[in-house]
């Protein structure tokens, strides 16, 4: 495997991170703690985490509505965020943001957005950034396939192009927009073709594979460092439904199961396992410290108070 053991303790580490934060928040919600909805990540966790991974801490990403992941494979802070996800003071958005808005600028995480494809113009303004102040260091667009049908999606990779920006687009190709199947919402199977309208290189890669994801977003972190722009679409699924109120009436329990026999974290610790570098005690472990890592954060989040109804007003612009 070309990536060392820390890379690879790393990846596992932020997978199991995303999946237990998953879980909780799915537990929080079905007790009637936290209101509203939220969009969960189980069955992605690869992406966020390879592709994480091959980044640089100057490097700066843009998520989405299903941002859990990209937050904390980018090195978030556990407690600060399970408090903005309850809606707490002490949250990354003082709790205003809650489930799709936690952002983080010092970490390089210029937020999760609410609207489908948001992120994407977003994305291309921080690379203009990026590039007019002669940084060396990318942007990172995460975004689903749904988003690929946007305006948005299109005027971005065009004027990317056109201006040759540091910006990496990561389809993350988990099969449906909400209710609607990627095979009844547009007529091509590999959705890297787009790139070609707009000049620039596509791929398509295995996106429950943690290990392939990391070395294909490295090569493609040092391309788009020197060329420009580059759209990689990584296979993936969404185990859950779109959202909490979501009764997966659209897809059958077969295909469900066959896309868990894929599960992301089960064929990562089968690398990790069959590479020598760990044992089944360390992997425990790390489970082990990941879970109480969440129930650390949990803690946290609940003894922190609500924010004060005098602070309604601020950072509310208009």
């Amino acid at each position: 495997m070309n990536i060392d053991r820390n890379k690879l303790e790393q990846i596992y580490e932020r997978m199991l991170l995303t999946r237990f934060f998953e879980e909780k928040v799915a537990y929080l919600f079905s007790m009637g703690t936290v209101h509203g909805t939220t969009h969960l990540y189980v069955g992605q966790e690869a992406v966020a985490a390879g592709v994480s991974a091959a980044l640089k801490s100057e490097d700066v990403i843009a998520s989405t509505h299903r941002g859990h992941g990209h937050c904390i494979s980018k090195g978030i802070d556990l407690p600060r965020m399970m408090a903005e996800f309850l809606g707490k003071e002490a949250g990354y958005c003082k709790g205003k943001g809650g489930s799709m808005h936690i952002a983080d600028l010092e970490s390089g995480n210029l937020g999760a957005n609410g609207i489908v494809g948001g992120g994407i113009p977003l994305a291309v303004g921080a690379g203009l950034a990026t590039k007019m102040q002669g940084k060396d260091c990318i942007v990172v667009c995460f975004f689903g396939d749904g988003a690929t049908n946007q305006g948005s999606f299109h005027e971005a990779l065009n004027l990317a192009s056109i201006w040759k920006l540091p910006v990496l687009f990561v389809c993350e190709d988990n099969k449906y927009g909400m209710s609607m199947s990627r095979g009844r919402a547009m007529n091509i199977d590999d959705i890297s073709l787009r790139a070609m309208s707009y000049g620039i290189k596509g791929k398509s890669i295995d996106g429950n594979d943690a290990v392939a994801v990391y070395n294909e977003a490295k090569e493609a972190r040092e391309y788009v460092r020197q060329n420009g722009p580059m759209l990689l679409v990584c296979d993936t699924y969404r185990v859950l439904g779109h959202s909490k109120s979501d009764a997966n009436v659209y897809r059958t329990k077969d295909e469900i199961a066959q896309w868990k026999a894929k599960d992301p974290i089960v064929r990562m610790k089968a690398v990790m396992l069959n590479g020598g570098l760990f044992t089944e005690d360390a992997l425990e472990h790390m489970v082990t410290r990941a879970k109480q890592a969440i129930e650390d954060a949990l803690k946290f989040a609940q003894s922190c108070p609500y924010p004060s109804e005098d602070t309604v007003l601020s950072d509310v612009y208009a």
